[in-house]
């Protein structure tokens, strides 16, 4: 069996939101949404900070859909739109998609972005990866783990992207991979450990 995740070192992540970018434009995301978002770990805003001048720590945690090994996503849609593929990722059907937003409350991570009206691009028309398809009003979206690309034997546009080599994408099944060796010789964690979930993205330090 093959099951794609990635794991990310936040002792490398410096916040400058190239992947969130990266991804953006490769997925051909509108305006005023992201797939991929670099939250500042004990604070509500962008870039902000824990504690109190002068002594202040800063700690980024880069953020999008977990694919799931147990989806909370995937119980509760009535469609099935939101479907595991046969690599391990949780994906969406967006002709199946009715926009009843239930996926997007089920998910513990809030990962997933609802398009409420009539997707603006800034330039005007479609860019980034040629087979990502066009999503509409009135369906969800998320981060798919860049499949059309990793379908075409290349990694997801946040990996190749990140200056600061933080990210690492792969099988999670086969011991030889960059990723299993990771998570084998790391402490990794998941986010929401407990929740049942059974992220297939780790973090470390």
């Amino acid at each position: 069996m093959t099951k794609l995740g990635m794991a990310i070192n936040l002792s490398r992540c410096v916040g400058c939101q190239t992947c969130a970018n990266a991804c953006k434009m490769s997925n051909n995301v509108p305006m005023g949404m992201l797939w991929n978002r670099v939250l500042t770990e004990g604070s509500d805003v962008l870039d902000g900070v824990q504690g109190a001048y002068p002594n202040v720590t800063r700690k980024w945690v880069p953020l999008a859909c977990q694919h799931c090994e147990n989806p909370a996503c995937q119980k509760v849609c009535p469609t099935g739109a939101t479907y595991k593929d046969e690599k391990g990722r949780v994906e969406i059907d967006y002709d199946k998609c009715i926009g009843c937003r239930f996926c997007m409350a089920a998910c513990p991570y809030n990962a997933r972005v609802f398009n409420w009206s009539e997707p603006d691009h800034d330039p005007d028309f479609q860019t980034g990866y040629s087979k990502v398809p066009v999503r509409l009003k009135g369906v969800m979206e998320k981060c798919s783990l860049c499949k059309e690309r990793c379908d075409d034997g290349e990694e997801p546009m946040c990996v190749v992207c990140c200056p600061a080599s933080a990210r690492v994408y792969g099988d999670l099944d086969d011991p030889d991979s960059e990723i299993s060796k990771i998570v084998a010789k790391q402490d990794v964690t998941v986010l929401l450990e407990g929740k049942g979930t059974r992220p297939q993205v780790k973090y470390w330090e």
